[in-house]
């Protein structure tokens, strides 16, 4: 239990008697997406040297400088509330270097873990003024989690790639190349972070805490608004509403984000709390990190492979349903392809057409798909 203990020289002294986890290797709360890459990049001999020196270019000493010079540092004379709660996440998830911290001036309530040769996470007063104690437990340990992980070297190639990409559009295909590999770790990163959901929840050990912490990021400080279940709805309708044509446009909108829709992020996590795989780590039966060198590839992979197979099988979105069905053979796929797009909508075939309108009432319905401005890359 995280009871009061020393570590790195500091007591701790949480609100409350928390599981520890000593050795914790990342890989036991990595989405299997996410760890599938970053084990194949583990096993490649000095390949995080090799991909520092060549991002030797990167403005990290000038970020760092940045934060140093106008953001305040986390310490135990400044928020000393959040220096308890960042020991405490690296106590729990044995994470030896505590990261340095800081807190930048900024009404959005963001958070990052960004760096090459070590993390440093910077939180905004935007996110600290929304959320309660046990809310942002669950963001620091989120933050801690992508330390562990080491998702921030990938994470600040990201930022510098996606800047850079601005700068060079006025090149012909200056940016294509640029955006094809800034699209390709977005959809990692996407992963990552509900990675990260996870590590939150080991830390806080809160799952209703964290639910209401991406509800407050979506929703604001309006909490005697807002219902968990309400927002749990939102999820499971935005999975199964529309067509075809919804499906397409989710794509079209997740593709400029570096994280997850909220509604999504809460439900994967809600998903994975009820879980044996969870429980089992609750009960200290977890991958160690003495063992990361003799993780599998293969093993890693197949995983990956699984879940995605079982995300389309069980998905009610119309295109995920529709990969489902050519993989399955469905007898009238060919009469809903020749029916269109208006064939593949989340409550199955329409209802016959009579001559003065359909014989029975229609349930299609038309939820909204959202759009609109990416947020900035946050929590």
């Amino acid at each position: 239990m995280s009871d009061g203990h020393q570590h790195n020289g500091h007591e701790k002294v949480p609100s409350r008697q928390r599981r520890r986890f000593p050795g914790i290797s990342s890989r036991a709360y990595e989405h299997p997406a996410d760890r599938s890459a970053l084990v194949a990049l583990r096993k490649l001999t000095g390949f995080d040297t090799v991909f520092k020196a060549l991002s030797g270019l990167l403005p990290e000493r000038s970020l760092r400088l940045l934060f140093l010079s106008d953001s305040v540092r986390v310490s135990e004379r400044q928020f000393a509330h959040l220096n308890v709660m960042l020991r405490d996440a690296c106590y729990i998830l044995d994470l030896d270097k505590v990261p340095q911290m800081y807190v930048k001036q900024d009404p959005t309530p963001n958070a990052m873990c960004i760096g090459l040769d070590e993390p440093i996470i910077v939180v905004t007063t935007g996110l600290v003024e929304l959320l309660d104690e046990e809310e942002m437990r669950a963001v620091v340990g989120h933050e801690v989690g992508h330390a562990l992980s080491g998702h921030s070297v990938y994470r600040t190639i990201l930022l510098f790639l996606t800047s850079l990409a601005v700068r060079v559009a006025w090149i012909p295909l200056g940016s294509v190349a640029i955006m094809a590999i800034v699209t390709a770790l977005r959809e990692w990163f996407r992963k990552s972070e509900l990675s990260a959901d996870r590590a939150g929840l080991l830390v806080g050990q809160d799952l209703q805490a964290s639910m209401r912490g991406l509800m407050k990021i979506a929703g604001g400080n309006h909490l005697h608004e807002m219902n968990v279940d309400a927002f749990l709805e939102q999820a499971e309708e935005y999975d199964a509403g529309g067509d075809l044509r919804d499906s397409v446009l989710k794509i079209l909108n997740v593709l400029p984000r570096s994280h997850p829709f909220t509604t999504v992020r809460a439900a994967e996590l809600k998903k994975w709390a009820e879980t044996r795989e969870y429980q089992r780590i609750v009960d200290g039966h977890y991958p160690r990190r003495d063992e990361d060198k003799d993780a599998s590839v293969r093993d890693s992979w197949r995983d990956s492979a699984s879940s995605y197979a079982g995300d389309v099988k069980n998905s009610k979105d119309p295109l995920m349903k529709l990969v489902n069905d050519i993989a399955g053979g469905a007898g009238d796929l060919g009469d809903r392809v020749r029916r269109g797009f208006g064939g593949f909508t989340s409550s199955g075939p329409r209802p016959a057409q009579g001559p003065d309108g359909p014989q029975e009432p229609g349930t299609p319905s038309d939820p909204d798909t959202g759009g609109g401005r990416p947020p900035r890359d946050g929590t």
